[in-house]
């Protein structure tokens, strides 16, 4: 069969809503219906009949920081914003859990009844998705329960640890730790080691290490933007994947060429849809970034899927974009 290149999807889908039958009104009046489980659905199948290998359920139920920031004790609602008014603690029940075994049960239903080959169906697989502990302290204003960010981003670390652990536990093929807001982290000079520095012991390593350290499927690591500023760091850190932006982002493709000796044996998400443009995009000119990315690291080292999230596009845009990027892929497979 060749090299076994896989596909996935950064996360987030445009959310699909069903309108509600007599039972499902009824449901909804005893407090009994998730208008959320079709839009997790409608996720699911998109994206497998795209053609993608490592799905998500489309984290249908808000923006990547809303999801979490509000299940975790600690956090309090704050208008549009959120701020951390008491110590940081795991919550009473796992936030991702039970999206994740409805996406599974989804996957399998719709593979069972699909006329893929056995192999295919192999490749296939829900990933579990946490926002990252930076990202979400960095979205948050900081109260009085904290003197230092550090001490908050540690506090959250073990919280998205056991998070972790239980999306794994349930089937979760791949778990993703989002921190599109890695690439703010630099310091304003070498000096300074609030969050990067010359000391590679620095909080955010601390942080991911801790999260991953007991973790035993493939952990990727998404991040946004430019990366020339955070590429060291993030090849020590203690994940095998590194996903990043490529098609919204070209100037990476010689940030990475520059790091190539420091990223050996990491596996490399190679962002190759540009996610913030409303256009779908051509199978030639998807396959010209793939290829980028074939003559630094090789097919078999690579992930093939978007920039990021796809939560703001229009559903038949998002389908499309992703369905030529499979198309791109297996051209040059």
């Amino acid at each position: 069969m060749g090299v076994i290149v896989l596909s996935t999807v950064v996360g987030s889908y445009p959310v699909h809503f069903n309108e509600k039958n007599t039972i499902n009104k009824l449901s909804s009046t005893l407090g009994l219906y998730d208008p959320y489980k079709p839009a997790i659905f409608h996720a699911v199948e998109s994206q497998l009949k795209a053609g993608i290998d490592i799905i998500s359920d489309g984290q249908v139920r808000g923006d990547m920081v809303t999801i979490f920031a509000k299940n975790i004790p600690g956090f309090k609602s704050n208008g549009n914003s959120f701020e951390i008014n008491s110590k940081i603690q795991k919550p009473n029940k796992h936030i991702g859990v039970n999206d994740l075994k409805i996406a599974i049960n989804f996957m399998d239903d719709f593979l069972e009844n699909s006329d893929l080959p056995e192999h295919e169906k192999e490749k296939k697989g829900v990933k579990g998705i946490v926002t990252g502990p930076y990202t979400l302290i960095q979205s948050s204003s900081l109260g009085n329960a904290y003197k230092n960010k550090d001490d908050a981003i540690m506090d959250l670390a073990i919280v998205l640890r056991d998070e972790c652990l239980a999306l794994e536990e349930v089937g979760a093929k791949l778990i993703q730790i989002d921190e599109p807001f890695f690439s703010t982290a630099k310091p304003k000079n070498k000096s300074q080691d609030s969050f990067f520095g010359v000391n590679k012991e620095h909080i955010l390593k601390k942080a991911i290490d801790l999260i991953t350290c007991d973790i035993s499927i493939p952990v990727s690591i998404h991040c946004c933007g430019d990366i020339s500023n955070i590429i060291s760091e993030l090849a020590t850190f203690n994940v095998d994947i590194i996903d990043i932006e490529i098609a919204g982002f070209l100037s990476n493709i010689e940030v990475m060429e520059n790091h190539l000796s420091e990223l050996k044996g990491k596996k490399i998400g190679w962002g190759s849809i540009d996610t913030k443009n409303p256009l779908v995009g051509s199978i030639e000119d998807i396959a010209k970034i793939i290829e980028k990315g074939i003559d630094l690291f090789g097919l078999e080292n690579l992930y093939i899927d978007p920039d990021c999230g796809m939560r703001l596009l229009n559903g038949d845009i998002a389908f499309s974009k992703l369905e030529n990027m499979v198309k791109a892929m297996k051209s040059l497979e």
